[in-house]
């Protein structure tokens, strides 16, 4: 595509790329030159905030200095429906003094203006110590006084001419709506780079540069009579922590029909009727119901009560009682949490605390081991990890999602294990069922304020009798209560059934801040789960 032919296009794209630009700091009258990263000065100016901040007294302090770039293009069958390249840069200072936090950002970073913004910071704190329960106390950490880190990435994703982002989403277009039915589609890529540098008074300075990716496409299909719509969106797409390699190897183009012709097969597939089913769940569809029923329940600050206006509690409370206790699941089952996965969306080397993240397992042998945990946190738990043997440490579970937001407890990777004994199959899964159905891709869902009842759709279904695939359904969706459904996993699969989906945005907090993170799976089989039909008519 020329670019003329481009702007002729994109109307919207051209009002996209105003106020893109209206996001990067220094731009506008009165702000200080954005630095580059690796400006020595970048250096400096995070020391001098660590030391402005321990000279008006605070015990401990941190400093965040990021770059944060995102872009986002989409279109829908032959035109781009919207494009924006934004761009935010500053800083952030965290301090303990009085025993309590105090957080101050600016924009500006200037020696004059990070002197302020430490001072601001500490004097936060202390007025925030009127309020305080109990002195806020860290769990220790290893110095890392020289480490960088970057994201596995092959090509940096905005390197990449915009022209041939918008040529690749309206060649998918084009090759989805040539499978008669197909009426409607959109696609998009979303883009992050997060470059950030750390430092805090324990004497660790740190650089990371994060990116992440994630091509998408949705086809709508449309009956002749106009009585029925479906739609297949590409779910076996995954979010990455790559670059625009993830993108290429996603191959949108070759992948479009195929999405395609399953919304054109959901018009003519059978309505499923309400009971209970076995149910065999690929990885695709699989990680959602991990994010939601294990993941967020085993949050500590929602365990603690600290996170109640964003997606409710937990569950899993008071701690005693189901810390060692509680049975997730099967003696198969293991939760894994981990920010180490190459491509993994939480994956760091480092976490916003400078705390190097370690792997640990949240269920182990179906019983719940373990919690996602802050250097905050860490001593909440420590008279457990004591009667375990255990160090009292952070797992390195922070995270903030820019400069101006104070960093706080974020869930890591976190995936369910496959069997490690044999690498069972889809097939093998299938075959010991006698009334059941599959379900790949995830679909709308809703879960309580306790992450313990819940209600999963999916994106295709596939019926299975006597063992055996034989046709496909739709208007399926599971309802679930989390103890029941996991102990009623009979069966996991293997090694090659494994399948890291994920969230680009996952929304937590007050004031609320967007994070990304994976979730590993095998398939795995459950036995009699209730199934509704969400197409019924009055």
């Amino acid at each position: 595509m020329k670019r003329r032919d481009f702007l002729v296009q994109g109307t919207a794209l051209a009002a996209g790329l105003t106020a893109g630009s209206a996001l990067v700091p220094g731009l506008a009258a009165g702000h200080a030159p954005v630095l580059e990263m690796d400006d020595p000065q970048v250096k400096e100016l995070a020391m001098r905030a660590v030391d402005a901040a321990r000279r008006a007294g605070a015990s401990y302090a941190d400093v965040r200095i990021s770059r944060n770039r995102q872009q986002a293009v989409g279109t829908r069958e032959r035109q781009i429906t919207f494009f924006n390249d934004g761009e935010t840069f500053g800083f952030g200072v965290r301090v303990l003094a009085a025993g309590s936090w105090g957080f101050a950002a600016s924009r500006d970073l200037t020696a004059d203006e990070v002197d302020r913004v430490a001072r601001q910071a500490v004097s936060q704190a202390r007025a925030s110590a009127a309020a305080q329960r109990r002195p806020v106390e860290l769990a220790p950490a290893q110095r890392h006084p020289n480490a960088t880190w970057t994201s596995p990435v092959q090509t940096d994703p905005f390197t990449v001419p915009i022209e041939e982002k918008v040529a690749l989403l309206l060649a998918a277009n084009e090759a989805a709506l040539k499978v008669q039915g197909a009426r409607f589609v959109n696609s998009s890529m979303f883009f992050l780079k997060e470059e950030k540098t750390f430092a805090n008074t324990d004497g660790s300075y740190i650089a990371q540069t994060i990116f992440r990716s994630f091509p998408q496409l949705n086809v709508t299909a449309v009956s002749s009579d106009m009585s029925d719509f479906q739609s297949r969106r590409s779910s076996d797409i995954a979010p990455m922590g790559l670059g625009y390699e993830h993108v290429r190897n996603s191959r949108l183009v070759e992948n479009a029909p195929r999405w395609a012709e399953d919304a054109v097969k959901k018009l003519t597939a059978k309505a499923v009727q309400p009971g209970r089913y076995d149910l065999v769940l690929l990885p695709t569809h699989l990680w959602l119901t991990i994010h939601e029923s294990i993941a967020h329940p085993t949050e500590l600050d929602r365990i603690m009560g600290y996170e109640a206006n964003y997606a409710g509690t937990s569950f899993i409370y008071p701690i005693r009682d189901f810390l060692g206790r509680f049975r997730y699941g099967p003696e198969f089952m293991n939760v894994q949490g981990e920010r180490s996965t190459p491509g993994g969306l939480s994956t760091v080397a480092y976490d916003d605390e400078g705390v190097r993240p370690d792997e640990y397992l949240i269920v182990k042998n179906g019983v719940l081991n373990d919690l996602q945990t802050t250097r905050e946190q860490a001593p909440l738990l420590a008279d457990w990890y004591r009667q375990q043997g255990k160090p009292v440490r952070s797992h390195g579970n922070s995270y903030a999602q820019s400069w101006a937001d104070v960093q706080f407890q974020r869930m890591p990777n976190i995936n369910l294990l496959p069997d490690t004994s044999k690498d069972t199959s889809v097939e093998e899964l299938v075959s010991g069922i006698q009334d059941g159905i599959l379900i790949d891709g995830d679909g709308s869902f809703s879960i309580d304020q306790q992450r313990y009842n819940a209600q999963f759709g999916g994106q295709t279904f596939q019926e299975i009798k006597n063992g055996k695939i034989v046709g496909p359904l739709k208007d399926v969706a599971y309802q679930m209560r989390t103890p029941e459904f996991w102990n009623g996993m009979d069966a996991i699969g293997g090694r090659s059934t494994y399948f890291m989906g994920g969230a680009f945005n996952d929304g937590k907090g007050q004031p609320s801040q967007s994070n990304a993170v994976s979730h590993g799976s095998p398939a795995a089989r459950f036995r009699k789960v209730n199934v509704i039909n969400t197409g019924r008519k009055a």
